[in-house]
């Protein structure tokens, strides 16, 4: 009892009012809180320009090459796996094939419009180190931030992961340490670990993609507690691992991507099963809805296409995204919801039009294969992360300094905007 009580206390604070709690406003009162809705309102996002390449502001890539990592790999073999910004915007973690999540906060000086950063030179030495180095024991298997997450309220700078063998683990983003586990076991009662997870958007339940099953977690109930669904009602739905889950942001539906190459969309309340769409020609990789909710873009491994579902109506394949590769590639939408950006193997990242599914541009982000990409949240900022394994000799990767400076590395980098001068 002791125990599951301090693992309460380390779970998020909820973001729900409680009838119970005191009554008194938080400071500023009714008044403040109504300019900050007016503001909120009157707050138009940055739009971003394509026509011109972005500059790389920050390069990470020597210390994801480093021998005396805790993972598995330590003959150089490294390479990044992924990388997602924080929802405030202060921070971006990575996770890497060493089975360790490094999370970097944004120096003060990239806020600073009037001073811009010299661009970064990739043969030179990192930008900066990695704040925070979470090791997990066993390969990663998906990572997630915490929605309510911001950096002026430490009780919430929190993320959560999943590796082999391992329960799901909620971090502090702002110590490194361990705050709580959520367990699901099987029926030999051992612990079976999830293989994708992901926050609703309200920060209370955390759901766990499994074989054939998903798992609800309340966040703020740590333990073995919770409620199971199996995603196979009247013979339908993924029958396979469940590689990824999203939520959309307007109408409470959550996207469940598997790797028997279809995605289901259920009601979040209740789990019921909506849609099932086929079409993918690989395991689906990625969900992503759109930010009006009304659309879903899905992409799968060895499948060349990012496929656009219309969830009110209709079925249509946009655009053609990436290279096959076994690899996951992971997609994100920038902010104002008006274009879509991947990766490749090619080491390019290429950018999309929603409206239509119009290819863009495209720039050179690195030397290998592109595998994550993630827009900043609110200023004009997005990462990579790229690598890909390496086969060969053993004798081959005893010198970790013969890639190249933009392979199996990580950017930061600044796109124009039409607000700028």
């Amino acid at each position: 009892m002791a125990a599951a009580q301090e693992e309460a206390a380390a779970a998020p604070p909820s973001t729900e009012s409680d009838a119970t709690e005191t009554e008194e406003a938080p400071p500023g009162g009714a008044e403040s809180d109504a300019t900050a809705m007016e503001a909120a309102a009157e707050y138009s996002w940055l739009q971003l320009r394509f026509d011109r390449p972005p500059r790389r502001l920050y390069h990470f890539a020597r210390q994801f090459r480093s021998a005396t990592s805790s993972g598995s790999n330590s003959s150089g073999e490294n390479f990044l796996k992924g990388v997602k910004w924080s929802p405030d915007g202060s921070s971006f973690l990575t996770s890497s094939d060493d089975n360790s999540l490094r999370l970097f906060y944004l120096p003060e000086e990239a806020y600073i419009a009037a001073e811009p950063v010299a661009e970064a030179a990739v043969e030179s030495e990192d930008s900066y180190g990695a704040f925070i180095q979470a090791n997990e024991g066993e390969p990663v298997y998906d990572f997630c931030w915490y929605p309510c997450m911001s950096l002026s309220d430490p009780a919430t700078c929190v993320f959560a992961s999943t590796s082999r063998d391992h329960p799901i683990h909620l971090w502090d983003a702002t110590s490194g340490e361990l705050r709580c586990t959520y367990r699901a076991y099987d029926a030999m009662d051992e612990i079976t670990a999830a293989l994708s997870i992901s926050f609703n958007s309200s920060g209370s339940k955390l759901f766990a993609g499994y074989n054939k099953a998903i798992r609800v977690f309340d966040v703020h109930r740590p333990g073995r507690d919770f409620d199971q669904y199996s995603l196979l009602k009247g013979g339908e739905g993924p029958t396979g691992i469940i590689s990824s889950i999203s939520f959309s942001p307007q109408n409470g539906m959550l996207a469940v991507g598997s790797y028997s190459q279809t995605t289901a969309v259920y009601a979040e309340n209740n789990m019921e099963p909506l849609y099932v769409l086929h079409g993918q020609l690989g395991g689906v990789t990625q969900v992503l809805f759109s930010k009006d909710g009304n659309y879903l873009y899905t992409g799968g491994r060895k499948d060349p296409y990012i496929l656009c579902w219309d969830i009110r109506n209709t079925v249509d394949i946009v655009y053609k995204s990436a290279d096959t590769t076994n690899q996951r590639i992971h997609f994100d939408i920038e902010p104002c919801g008006r274009h879509l950006a991947t990766g490749g193997q090619d080491g390019m990242v290429h950018v999309y039009d929603l409206q239509g599914g119009q290819w863009v541009t495209g720039y050179q982000a690195a030397a290998d294969t592109v595998n994550g990409f993630s827009f900043h949240p609110y200023l004009p900022f997005a990462v990579t992360s790229s690598g890909h394994r390496r086969f060969g000799m053993q004798d081959e990767f005893e010198d970790e300094l013969n890639l190249a400076g933009d392979e199996n590395s990580c950017s930061v980098w600044m796109f124009s905007s039409s607000q700028e001068a």
